[in-house]
């Protein structure tokens, strides 16, 4: 079957991608796995969100080191020239998040296998919404509040089916309180969500397999 070969092809490709820490390349392979067929392993989930992150990553921390460049410039001329690199790299940002979203909405949402899958891309959906908001202002920033909002409120609803301990909920959680600490401000509510989270798993941590135990307290940690 061509189709699935095809899909395997730009599998292996991602991965080989990965391994040479080619992100930009790992990033298309893996979105054209997603329009080959969307219904993704847990495994090919981790690929996804690792080649978007990193991608997405680079250039976030560009642009904050090119804003703390420009409100350092003096110079009025060299403050513009600034402006104008803080805008390219932002644009590259927006694109990348905005493919992420799109496939998540169109494709690979519609086509999640169990609760588990719904779960990762709603948050998924979330981390991408908040890195918008990190340099969107006015209203273009309260809609990506809004909609990261939402997208986390999905996560956590989907979260429901889900072990208290599940690696994937404690994400949740401290991806969720970031969103509250930086993004919104509120950092009583963040501490508030850590917490609960926090003591939920350590009630249940004494049934857990020492692998899942493993990762549960790691996270755990942060």
């Amino acid at each position: 079957d061509n189709a699935m070969t095809t899909r395997d092809d730009y599998l292996f490709a991602a991965k080989l991608a990965e391994t040479a820490e080619r992100y930009d390349e790992m990033q298309e392979a893996m979105r054209s796995v997603v329009l080959a067929d969307a219904k993704l392993n847990a495994e090919e989930r981790s690929l996804f969100s690792a080649a978007y992150k990193h991608v997405a990553a680079s250039r976030r921390s560009t642009a904050r080191m090119i804003s703390d460049l420009e409100n350092k410039e003096s110079d009025s001329t060299n403050k513009g020239k600034i402006k104008e690199y803080r805008d390219k790299v932002e644009t590259e940002l927006e694109q990348i998040c905005n493919d992420a979203i799109e496939l998540m909405d169109k494709h690979l949402i519609p086509a999640c296998p169990d609760a588990e899958a719904k779960v990762f891309f709603y948050k998924l959906k979330g981390d991408y919404w908040r890195y918008l908001a990190e340099f969107h202002k006015d209203e273009k920033r309260q809609a990506d509040c809004d909609k990261g909002m939402e997208s986390y409120t999905e996560a956590k609803a989907a979260c429901a089916e889900l072990d208290k301990t599940n690696a994937l909920r404690l994400g949740l959680a401290l991806n969720m309180s970031v969103f509250y600490y930086e993004i919104l401000q509120d950092q009583e509510k963040a501490i508030a969500l850590a917490q609960e989270a926090f003591d939920e798993a350590v009630d249940e941590m004494d049934n857990l397999s020492e692998s899942a135990y493993k990762e549960s307290s790691s996270i755990l940690q942060l």
